[in-house]
Parts: structure tokens; C-alpha cells; sequence
């Protein structure tokens, strides 16, 4: 199952193990089965002091193994895999037994009270695809939250594994979480966001703690690569600088592939996003994460205090603010788009992808990152229908000859998207409009993914700050925004060409310029 080097870094983590434990596999005649019985074999023999293995298992769901604890005086585990943990996820199974056997996990210790302080009893389901780079962050939450807390149970469900229960359950989109059978959530959640939707007192509780916060030289809120960039260059002036986000990273998460990142030739969005944050943690940075800004108050006087006000009632004061919330997916606003959301219409073609295997599929917008959602479909599913409303594509023209050279992809251009379709709960078909002619078409499909671009995240701050008839924020060449103290960078800008390497540089620009303002708001008065 893993090769030589896999197992010499898998052997090296396992010794970290410090407490035993046992592997107990529930197994069919299914190849997965045999599978997973020797990887499971592997894992026992490098750490055989310490790991036990058996295959005595009763779980109904086969082939799947649960963790248990062993020796007197240990606390229950209610932790089990249900198909292979590998691909994106055998970094989950790697922590799952480290933390099973001991070791320490790397999250804040006011988490760990908070998740063994929750009070009730929580099974939790959760269906993962071994492409889906969102699963892992879901997955390890709710894992970690099984091995801290008793009443906590965890299983973790392999979709292709199980495809008969993917269908029954009617699971369109991955990560997906049901919380004592019923649905919980879908799509990225963090540790902290999980245990917030159970905590109910958490938020109040928060926002306290962050109104008691003393302000900030630099208060930067959103923590994509602009956010992240602006924290470092701030926090090596060695000034105050606290960063408030409502996931670190942003839409970066959600990108699969990065090849143009000068100096970088490869890497994936999750990795990079786990980057910004590690160089930034490396700094003197107060970050707040899980906070979602509501409104901005302007200082009363000059050299007054900015105001931050969060979600959660909490108040956050900086002498100088960086904006830098970011865009998301926009929708095609559509009768069925929100109806159907996770029930065949999406967003994430690498997250959701296999989950259409064999079916068929439509692709709404020619961009690039259209084209390249149709070119990664069109190697899983049936058949790619791609809908664009301008007269051609716009997508690169590499991307283009690729896309047209697929047999089983379909293009219509000048094609306006009317309506998304279905029965039952499930996307049955989409209907467009020749923007030529006139003419209504329908379209036969299970699989709605939307690829239009994006919408910046800057609604609360309207009113507020200047912002363009696109809802971006103006800024001028050193990032200042019309509001003296706050500045602006990345895609919740008028800055042109939403990309990262150009996000990363407004946000160190944003900073120095931030800097400069203290600098000169705070110089004595010349005599």
C-alpha cells in the first residue's frame, strides 16, 4: 500500500507515539477491504510496542477500523475510518494516530477546554472525497473532537467506498457533515467554527474578550495574501499589529493548482494558505481568526481610533485599519441556484467533481477558471456542457484548444443561463437563452457548477468607505481609501487583475503606507 519512503516518514512520526493503543478493523472480501487490512498491517509493525491490531470488528459500515485506547484509566475514543484514508487524507489518519496515542495537537489551549467542556452527545458523520482539498480541515476537526472529548463520536466515510449510501443520502457535494443524523454542514470548516455552531455562548463570550483588546498601530482585517502580506511587513516595523479574519487565507483555500507564484513553481491552495499563516505567526501578529467584520466607524478626530465592529459584538481599535476582505464566488442569481446548492449545483470542480462520475454536467462561465473546470470534468464525468453568456470564450488560448479538442464537451457562447432544474430535491437539467435568436434550450444534466468570477466582500462597508459602481473599494496608489487612516488592498479593490502575487504586493504596500500615516500623524509639532 505505501511505498519504501512513505513508510520511513510514517515510521519517523510514529514515534512520537507515547501511549497504546489499538486497531480494530471491521473487513468484507472487497479489494478496499484488503486493502485497508494491509495498510493497516503496515502501520502496526512500526510502532508494534505501542500499536496493537485486530480484526475482530462488528461495525455494520465495512470495510472500516476504530481507534480505541488501551489500559487502565484511559478515557473512551469514539473515532473511526470508514474506507481509505489516503490521498489528501492520510495526513488526517497520520494525526489521528498521533493524537490517539498521545501527542499533543497543535491547536489553541482555550480550544481544547471548549471542546472538552461541550456538553451533550454528538455523532457525527462525515462523507470526504480523497481529491477534495476542503475534507482534510473538516475531517481533523472532528477527529481531534473524538479523541478529546467522550461523547464525541467520529466517523469518518470514504464517498466512493460507500457510493450506495453517497446516493441513498443523496450527498452531491463533499465535505459533508450530519451531526445525529441530520445534516450539519457542508463545504470547509475550521476546528473553531464547528465547536462555535455547538457552543451558543461562545460568540458573546469572544466578543468580550476582543473588546478588551488595546488598539492596534495596524489593524488589518481579512487574512487572504494581501492581509497576510500587510501583517508582516507591519509586524517588522515592529509596531502593534492584529489581524481579524474570517478564515486565514480566504479564497485561497478554495484554489487547487498555483503555478504562477514567482519563485514558487508548484503548490495548492491549502498549502499556501497554511504558509501565509505560519509566516505570519512567525511575527509578533495577534491573529483573530473566525471574525467577521459588520461596520467600520472612521476616527471621531484626527489621530483618533478606528473602529472595527465584529458579528459578534466585539469592538476591535486600530490608529490605522487595512482592508483586505476579499471577493468570493459570485452566483449566477438564477431561479434553482440556492435551491439546489449542494444538491447538484457547485462551486469547488475539484472538491465535487467525482462525485458526478458517469453523469452528466454543465459549466457556467468561459473564463479561465470555467474552461478549466470543463477540462477537469470532462476527464470524470459523462458529458461537459459549457454555458457562456459573452459572444466567445475568455479563457486563455491554450485553455481554449484543450477545452475544444475534448470529445465529450459541449460549448454554446452567447448563452444567457435562465434556470437551474430539478425534482426530488436533486438538479435535473439547466435552460439557457440564445442571446442571438431568442431561443430557449434545455439541457438534460444531474451537476450545476458555477465558474463566473467574483463579488468583493465589502457590503458592510458601504456608506463607510468610497466604493466603485462593482462594489470595490477605491483606493489610490499608495492604497489609501477616502476614509484618512484606512487602507485598502487585494481583490476588495479597484486595483486591476485579481491575482495573488498582485494581492501579496498591495498588502506590503498597504502596510508601508499605513506606517508612513503613523509616522506622520504622530511627528511633534513643528515650533
Amino acid at each position: 500500500m505505501l511505498d519504501d519512503q512513505l513508510k520511513a516518514q510514517l515510521g519517523a512520526y510514529l514515534e512520537r507515539v507515547t501511549q497504546p493503543f489499538e486497531l480494530v478493523a471491521s473487513l468484507d472480501d472487497s479489494e478496499t477491504a484488503r486493502d485497508m487490512r494491509s495498510l493497516l498491517e503496515t502501520i502496526q509493525s512500526l510502532r508494534s510496542d505501542k500499536i496493537t491490531l485486530r480484526f475482530d470488528g462488528k461495525d455494520a459500515r465495512k470495510p472500516s477500523f476504530s481507534l480505541q485506547r488501551t489500559g487502565a484509566g484511559t478515557q473512551d475514543l469514539n473515532l473511526r475510518f470508514a474506507g481509505l484514508p489516503l490521498g489528501h487524507e492520510f495526513t488526517s489518519l497520520v494525526l489521528a494516530l498521533l493524537w490517539t496515542g498521545g501527542h499533543p495537537p497543535k491547536v489553541e489551549q482555550d480550544v481544547i477546554d471548549q471542546v472538552k467542556a461541550l456538553d451533550g452527545d454528538y455523532q457525527f458523520e462525515v462523507f470526504m472525497g480523497l481529491d477534495c482539498h476542503n475534507c482534510p480541515d473538516v475531517v481533523q476537526a472532528l477527529s481531534l473532537m473524538a479523541v478529546l472529548n467522550p461523547r464525541v463520536k467520529t466517523v469518518v466515510i470514504e464517498g466512493n467506498a460507500f457510493h450506495k449510501e453517497v446516493t441513498e443520502r443523496e450527498i452531491m457535494a463533499v465535505p459533508m457533515v450530519f451531526l445525529n443524523g441530520e445534516a450539519f454542514g457542508a463545504g470547509r470548516m475550521s476546528l473553531e467554527e464547528i465547536v462555535g455552531k455547538l457552543d451558543t455562548g461562545a460568540a458573546a463570550r469572544e466578543g468580550a474578550k476582543l473588546s478588551a483588546k488595546d488598539p492596534y498601530d495596524v489593524l488589518i482585517v481579512g487574512g487572504g495574501p494581501a492581509g497576510a502580506a500587510a501583517a508582516v511587513y507591519a509586524a517588522r516595523k515592529g509596531i502593534r499589529t492584529g489581524v481579524a479574519a474570517e478564515r486565514f487565507g480566504g479564497q485561497v483555500n478554495d484554489t487547487l493548482g498555483i503555478e504562477n507564484y514567482i519563485s514558487i513553481v508548484e503548490t495548492d491552495g491549502p498549502k499556501f494558505a497554511a504558509n501565509l499563516e505560519a509566516h505570519v505567526r512567525a511575527y509578533e501578529v495577534d491573529i483573530m481568526n473566525l471574525q467577521r467584520a459588520d461596520k467600520l466607524v472612521p476616527a471621531a478626530e484626527p489621530g483618533g481610533l478606528v473602529e472595527v465592529h465584529l458579528a459578534n459584538g466585539g469592538v476591535l481599535k486600530g490608529k490605522t485599519v487595512i482592508l483586505s476582505t476579499g471577493a468570493r464566488w459570485r452566483n449566477v442569481n438564477v431561479p434553482g441556484e440556492a435551491e439546489y446548492r449542494n444538491k447538484g449545483v457547485a462551486y469547488c470542480p475539484h472538491c465535487d467533481g467525482p462525485l458526478f462520475k458517469g453523469k452528466r454536467v454543465s459549466v457556467i462561465g468561459g473564463g479561465n477558471s470555467g474552461v478549466e473546470a470543463a477540462i477537469d470534468l470532462a476527464g470524470i464525468v459523462s458529458h461537459v456542457t459549457l454555458v457562456e453568456f459573452a459572444e466567445q470564450l475568455k479563457a486563455d488560448a491554450v485553455l481554449v484548444r484543450k477545452l475544444l479538442s475534448l470529445p465529450n464537451v459541449t460549448v454554446h457562447t452567447n448563452a444567457q443561463t435562465t434556470e437551474i432544474l430539478g425534482a426530488d430535491g436533486k438538479v435535473n437539467g439547466l435552460r439557457y437563452k440564445d442571446r442571438a435568436t431568442g431561443a430557449e434550450h434545455l439541457v438534460a444534466l444531474e451537476g450545476v457548477f458555477v465558474q463566473i468570477g467574483l463579488v468583493p466582500n465589502t457590503e458592510w462597508l458601504k456608506g463607510t468607505v468610497e466604493l466603485s459602481k462593482y462594489g470595490e473599494i477605491i483606493v489610490d496608489a499608495k492604497g489609501q481609501t477616502s476614509v484618512p487612516g484606512v487602507f485598502a488592498a487585494g481583490d476588495a479593490t479597484t486595483t486591476p487583475y485579481k491575482q495573488i502575487v498582485i494581492a501579496a504586493g498591495e498588502g506590503a504596500k498597504a502596510a508601508l503606507s499605513a506606517f508612513d500615516h503613523l509616522i506622520r500623524s504622530s511627528a511633534p509639532v513643528a515650533a
